[in-house]
């Protein structure tokens, strides 16, 4: 275990936070139980004052396959998991293209596009170094009950990479901003879409200071400039607040916030 100061302002996909010291977790560490895990931080927005955080170091970014089956560790990006798939033909990874961040968080909030969830193909996932299997996992629509910190996850090997289900996937996130980001702000609410929710309550392209709502897809914060957390914050509250009042509908999180 070693201590790193991580600048989020920097290091997370939205470009929100400041230099905050963390630990790094190594392959032979006891986990601690009064620290916060954090992964690639593409669904994060950092506070001024976060709980105590810690990392996986790159001990846990391996891929190797084990008989019938891939053997992925929480620290591997998804971009590399979908190279690995693709060179070796392995079918059910497509939905990973220019999903950010790591395997770790990916289970965590049972991450995809669409109907394409990392659990539809999880077999299991070591869990305070004990395998569990998926299915007794409570799970759901970008969420997972980990009950614990997950170190790695084993796929069934199955061949048939899809290239043309690639480019399907690859052209449902044309429309989302590239401006830094931290991904969809909200979870769609039943049979509806938090973007389209924010559009109608006049809020798409609303500015406060350096955040704004896009206003090319309204459900993404976008950082525009120098935004802070208190800029972030307002905005998530006067699009929860307006949406409630108007549709009586509670907009859930899908951004996590420490």
């Amino acid at each position: 275990m070693f201590i790193k100061t991580i600048d989020f302002s920097g290091y997370s996909s939205i470009k929100v936070g400041q230099a905050t010291e963390v630990w790094m977790i190594e392959k032979a560490d006891t986990i601690p139980s009064n620290r916060t895990l954090v992964a690639g931080a593409n669904n994060l927005l950092i506070s001024p004052n976060p709980p105590p955080l810690m990392m996986l170091s790159k001990d846990f970014a391996f891929i190797q396959q084990e008989d019938d089956y891939l053997i992925i560790g929480a620290s591997m990006p998804t971009g590399r998991m979908l190279s690995y798939a693709k060179k070796h033909n392995i079918a059910g990874f497509e939905f990973c293209a220019k999903l950010p961040g790591t395997l770790g968080g990916m289970l965590a909030m049972n991450a995809g596009v669409k109907s394409y969830e990392i659990f539809n193909i999880l077999d299991a996932i070591k869990i305070n170094n004990q395998w569990v299997l998926a299915k007794d996992i409570s799970h759901g629509y970008r969420f997972a009950k980990l009950q614990g910190i997950a170190t790695e996850a084993r796929f069934k090997i199955v061949q048939g990479f899809d290239p043309a289900l690639l480019q399907n996937l690859l052209s449902l996130r044309s429309n989302q901003p590239h401006t830094p980001s931290a991904g969809s702000a909200f979870k769609n609410p039943p049979n509806d879409y938090a973007g389209r929710l924010i559009e109608t309550v006049g809020l798409k392209g609303l500015r406060k200071g350096d955040m704004q709502w896009s206003d090319i897809h309204a459900n993404f914060l976008v950082n525009v400039g120098h935004g802070t957390f208190e800029e972030a914050q307002y905005l998530i509250s006067l699009a929860k607040d307006k949406i409630q009042k108007v549709y009586g509908i509670t907009l859930v999180e899908e951004i996590k916030i420490l």
